[in-house]
């Protein structure tokens, strides 16, 4: 655990790229197959499972301290990370343990899940008394499943295939699959991911339900004046409406079909109509598309009828566990493949993507699986007009790919180029309520805020200031009266200085709190941007929102110009 802790604060305290990957090769260097193969794990995006409360953790650390829970509030709000803080208060006498990182997650947090409170309580204390003060940072990220690092997938990928003397398009393969919760990281996965081609381990030959890394888009935000120079002429291009619905890659061989989505989970047993469809395929065959609902009354295997529909009722599939026939009635689901990865085990990714969509459209001919459709135009500006009918198509706008790109791994332009042209975000002005601090570098900023709309329009400035004194009084809204509904959650969109000055104002302007979370008095209008509304009886607005994004500060806009909930309701019919 120690080493593990290290190596997290080394990646934590630089931003430079080659001196994270340095620090991973040392790390894989003098690690055992099983520390490392649990560090593989965390670093490139598995998620631990929460198995001890954050109130557990904090009473415990309070307990310890010999402190008042004020006290560790205060310090809390200073630092604005629990981990730290509770590394911060607890005393500093440790004897420090040798053990491992696999044998602490495996055979002592792991364990936690489903223990009596006494008993977590009694171990976590000592778990603390054998680890330094990163160490015991670490360990409550890791029990509490708040655990973040500043790596990405790429930069693991790359400082193994260092250490291995492998190539990293073949690390990034053999990875898929290998954050899947259900399986457990060991030092057989790890020493497989390493071996050298032709070694005894060595995954060149896959594993027969084994899907390939995702090629992923980059987004496209230049004007449409601008594309013919950033872009070139449109015949180079492939255009296709890109869907909202989950990627996905089918593989079928040795007689069987496996579905995999691009968070590298199997997800072969919720979509048994795909399964079915997929049948048909040769033996041999990798697919990549999009999982999708198709509309009500359509026939899955007509490949010209009906239209996509919404993600949210694509959500009402993705968390189920068991499927009766009045779900695979309701949500019907289809695969809209839109390119060929393998054909006759021979994998095609270095091909162009002209050619690799002559192939699709010859193997499919003869399937009912769909195909997307290709645009053809004679401009950017003719494209752009079709673009402006992508939410009646049930679309999010188009994907452009090079004719002449081969199939990459991860967003590189490297191998080619896909570009995600996307329609403008649906828009609302609403107000700031809620206030939380963020993660990382913003840990001491509030930077993740909650907003709210108003329940109808104001009639004048005058009412709606009469709310803000009734909340700056903590007086109760009431039920009939004006007052102001949260409906969306948002931390991205601003600048630095922008978040150090909305913190500014949050500080002088709060009112309650609620554990880390700040109450405010309504004082700012902010512009916000979402990629889809839908209905959702879960949430006091009825309403949730996709993707929230803050797109500006409205300095210009006073309180009782923001929109209403009937103004997200005219967007939810669109």
């Amino acid at each position: 655990m120690k080493h593990f802790a290290r190596l997290f604060a080394e990646l934590d305290g630089t931003t430079s790229t080659n001196t994270k990957v340095e620090a991973l090769q040392r790390y894989f260097a003098r690690t055992p197959a099983p520390d490392a193969a649990w560090a593989v794990y965390f670093l490139a995006g598995g998620k631990p499972r929460q198995v001890v409360k954050t109130a557990t953790l904090r009473a415990l650390a309070c307990e310890t301290a010999g402190i008042e829970d004020w006290l560790f509030e205060e310090c809390y709000q200073a630092v604005g990370d629990l981990a730290e803080t509770i590394a911060y208060v607890l005393p500093l006498q440790a004897t420090e343990s040798d053990l491992g990182l696999a044998d602490w997650v495996e055979n002592r947090l792991l364990p936690l899940r489903g223990l009596p409170e006494d008993e977590v309580a009694r171990r976590v204390r000592g778990y603390w008394q054998e680890l330094d003060a990163q160490g015991r940072f670490l360990l409550v990220k890791l029990v509490g499943g708040g655990f973040r690092v500043g790596v990405s997938k790429l930069l693991v990928q790359r400082a193994l295939a260092a250490h291995a003397g492998v190539d990293a398009k073949r690390i990034a393969q053999r990875m898929m699959g290998y954050m899947d919760a259900k399986v457990m990281p060991s030092a057989l996965k790890y020493e497989a991911l390493l071996a050298a081609a032709g070694e005894a381990g060595s995954t060149d030959v896959m594993d027969a339900g084994q899907p390939y890394p995702f090629f992923l888009a980059h987004q496209l935000d230049a004007p449409v004046q601008a594309l013919d120079a950033r872009l070139g002429p449109v015949d180079d291009w492939q255009v296709e409406w890109k869907y909202d619905g989950i990627r996905g890659q089918i593989v079928k061989r040795a007689g069987q079909v496996w579905l995999w989505s691009r968070g590298e989970e199997l997800v072969t047993e919720r979509f048994p109509e795909i399964v079915a469809l997929a049948q048909a395929l040769p033996d041999g065959t990798v697919l990549d598309g999009e999982i999708l609902v198709w509309a009500a009354g359509a026939d899955a295997t007509d490949a010209g009828a009906g239209r996509p529909a919404g993600f949210a009722l694509l959500q009402q599939r993705i968390g189920r566990k068991t499927l009766g026939k009045k779900i695979l009635a309701d949500v019907p689901v289809t695969f809209m493949a839109y390119d060929l990865l393998e054909l006759g085990g021979q994998d095609l990714r270095a091909q162009a993507q002209r050619v690799r969509r002559e192939r699709l459209e010859q193997l499919l001919s003869a399937t009912p699986l769909r195909i997307s459709p290709i645009e053809q135009l004679p401009s950017w500006e003719a494209f752009a007009a079709l673009r402006r009918e992508s939410r009646q198509r049930g679309v999010e706008g188009f994907m452009l790919k090079r004719l002449d790109a081969a199939y990459g791994t991860g967003r590189t332009k490297v191998d080619g180029l896909w570009w995600k042209w996307k329609i403008e975000p649906m828009t609302i002005d609403c107000v700031l309520i809620y206030a939380q601090a963020g993660h990382g570098r913003r840990a001491s900023l509030y930077t993740d805020y909650t907003f709210a709309v108003w329940n109808r329009a104001p009639r004048d400035a005058e009412e709606a200031e009469a709310v803000v004194r009734a909340i700056t009084k903590r007086q109760a809204a009431q039920p009939e009266g004006l007052q102001l509904v949260a409906f969306a959650k948002a931390y991205s969109g601003l600048t630095d200085e922008e978040f150090k000055r909305i913190d500014s104002v949050i500080r002088k302007t709060s009112l309650e709190k609620f554990g880390p979370v700040r109450s405010v008095r309504p004082t700012l209008v902010f512009e916000l941007g979402f990629e889809g509304i839908n209905p959702s009886p879960r949430h006091k607005s009825g309403i949730a929102v996709r993707f929230p994004r803050m797109l500006r500060i409205r300095d210009d806009k006073p309180l009782h110009q923001a929109n209403s909930l009937d103004d997200l309701k005219v967007l939810l019919n669109l």
